[in-house]
């Protein structure tokens, strides 16, 4: 306890000398006293304070490389080798260090505002580093990658940008059902789906259908998001039984939803003939999705990677996107696409009017029949399990 008192007395003093403009006097005051609270992270740091009035910036770093060592998590000396590294036009090493600044800093709830702009400063400073890195690949390995002719290198550029920093790494998630040894690709090639060109030329009909129950003013669409009372809602309070984005269901949890497809008989006959996922009381899921202008479905993942959602546009009133992991993409009027909706993905309409899209799920292509039915057999398991049955 005595050092402990010491040592306050002992920052106190440095700090008014430093608030004095006596920065060599702070100075010599505390190293007189290095053999005594040597072993303190905070002697260290106001050691650092004085070097760094002073001009001495690199006995400053070593003087925060000494608190460092006695607390490797200690985030005011971190942050502050940071500025200093920066201060000194090592930009590179002062992004690395507040990579890690950035990691253990306070939540927001707990930091102070004084922190705030060095903290803002310091993400400044990584982003801006991860840019640099990632041009600079390209520029040294482009005559490599323009000598591999016309083979796809998407996913190589796609690596480069997560080791430069600008992108980061996304797995599959899965709310319910993870299924190993899947690879989490975000939007899987068209090759896997060749009936993909039935249910485009099928876009005309599906669009017809939908035209009808828009000017009726869209009968039996409900709020896509209704959480019951008391469950958590997250990211998606906003859209919480709100009809900004709102759905239509033709097959919902496996059951045919017969109002439904009885206002969409050439719809229905469609999608019967399509390669529909097959999981008792989970699955096929068909629906048209409705989000309203200037709408966002916040980041999510989906329930299982044994499947895949395939998505095909029918109203697209303006700008609209949709992001799967570090992939973005624009929909095109009856351009179908497949993804893994267990990866993080987000959706937005920024134009005016409403956009709607029709979303099914079929099997992820890269399981095995058996694999298939296993783990239908897996699903209805644990459905009777957690109703008792079991």
């Amino acid at each position: 306890m005595a050092a402990s008192a010491d040592l306050k007395q002992v920052i106190v003093e440095s700090q008014t000398l430093l608030r004095q403009g006596d920065a060599r006097g702070a100075l010599a005051y505390l190293q007189s006293l290095a053999t005594q609270l040597g072993g303190h992270v905070d002697f260290h740091m106001n050691v650092a304070i004085a070097h760094r009035n002073l001009g001495q910036l690199s006995f400053a770093i070593e003087a925060l490389n000494a608190a460092l060592a006695i607390d490797p998590y200690a985030f005011m000396p971190m942050l502050s080798k940071g500025a200093i590294l920066e201060q000194m036009g090592d930009l590179r090493s002062a992004a690395q260090v507040y990579k890690d600044v950035l990691r253990i800093a306070p939540g927001d709830a707990e930091l102070h505002d004084s922190l705030r702009p060095p903290l803002a400063r310091a993400q400044e400073v990584v982003d801006e580093q991860a840019a640099a890195m990632a041009a600079h690949f390209r520029d040294t390995l482009g005559p490599l990658m323009r000598e591999q002719g016309s083979e796809s290198l998407a996913r190589f550029e796609e690596c480069m940008d997560v080791v430069a920093g600008v992108k980061r790494v996304y797995n599959a998630e899965p709310v319910q059902v993870h299924y190993p040894r899947l690879p989490a690709i975000p939007f899987f090639d068209r090759s896997y789906f060749p009936w993909f060109e039935t249910l485009e030329a099928a876009t005309e009909t599906i669009q017809g259908e939908l035209k009808s129950l828009m000017e009726e003013g869209m009968p039996g669409f409900k709020p896509y998001v209704q959480y019951a009372p008391g469950t958590p809602e997250n990211q998606f309070k906003p859209l919480n039984h709100s009809d900004n984005w709102s759905s239509l269901w033709l097959w919902k949890d496996g059951q045919p939803q017969k109002e439904a497809m009885a206002r969409c008989p050439e719809t229905t006959a469609v999608l019967e003939q399509l390669p529909l996922a097959d999981q008792p009381d989970f699955a096929p899921t068909a629906l048209f999705s409705a989000l309203a202008p200037r709408t966002k479905i916040p980041p999510h993942t989906g329930s299982t990677n044994t499947r895949l959602l395939v998505h095909l546009p029918l109203v697209l009133p303006g700008p609209a996107g949709f992001r799967v992991g570090n992939e973005t993409r624009e929909w095109r009027i009856g351009e179908a696409w497949a993804f893994d909706d267990t990866i993080e993905h987000e959706a937005w309409n920024d134009a005016d009017e409403t956009r709607v899209i029709m979303i099914f799920d079929i099997w992820n292509p890269l399981l095995s029949a058996a694999e298939r039915r296993m783990v239908s057999a897996l699903l209805g398991t644990h459905r009777d399990w957690l109703a008792g049955a079991g």
